[in-house]
């Protein structure tokens, strides 16, 4: 059986227990063996991590030792996918580039706080995001630093209502990319879980994890 572990710990404002259990659930429907730590130590652990296809980071802010990161960017080098959302993943370890390497941004804003904002699917023919259609949001509209190779999926538009010096700025959403030979899939929704009630939004994060965990495509390119 494929097998997932979901770490879920860090700033509690972002409820990272309540939307681990969200898409534990939803990787468990899929037919996915799903494992919830709240602790990093357990990438140290041989008996948990043996075996996986797929991370979960939901660690807003918080820190991560030499070590964790250490083993947790191997296990990804090596072929392990990882995926996950908004701060939990995009606002992990601060202090740690590599990590942010991996991810392929770094979160650095959200002006306005909670907005109204529209999200544009970019790549209608990916099976990520295939038949979703473009969509409404009402959250923080993240403003992140990005890496340019990363394969991205949808987009949003800052108005400049709150920021007039970045009107008119087109913002990756989501997007896959590869670290080594592992899968990397990330979407910046989801501040809260009221966020993952949007179907469109639930749907993304729901295929970007299985793609990650390679149920979903066949390459980094598919």
């Amino acid at each position: 059986m494929v097998r997932a572990l979901v770490l879920a710990g860090g700033w509690e404002g972002h409820q990272p227990h309540e939307t681990a259990r969200l898409f534990a659930d939803l990787l468990r429907d899929a037919g996915m063996s799903v494992d919830i730590r709240d602790t990093l130590d357990c990438l140290l652990d041989d008996s948990v991590v043996r075996g996986l296809s797929l991370v979960v980071p939901v660690f807003t802010m918080s820190t991560i030792s030499d070590e964790q990161e250490a083993a947790l960017l191997s296990m990804v080098r090596s072929g392990i996918g990882i995926g996950g959302w908004h701060g939990g993943m995009g606002d992990a370890f601060r202090n740690n580039p590599e990590y942010q390497f991996m991810v392929g941004g770094q979160w650095v804003a959200h002006p306005g706080d909670i907005i109204d904002y529209r999200v544009e699917i970019t790549s209608p023919q990916d099976p990520i995001v295939a038949g979703i259609p473009s969509f409404h949001m009402r959250s923080e509209q993240y403003f992140m630093h990005v890496d340019p190779s990363n394969d991205v999926l949808a987009t949003t538009t800052f108005t400049g209502e709150h920021c007039d010096w970045i009107a008119g700025t087109t913002m990756p959403v989501a997007w896959k990319r590869r670290y080594g030979a592992g899968r990397v899939f990330y979407s910046s929704l989801g501040h809260s879980l009221g966020d993952f009630d949007v179907p469109e939004a639930r749907e993304l994060q729901r295929r970007g994890l299985l793609w990650a965990a390679s149920l979903l495509g066949s390459g980094v390119d598919a």
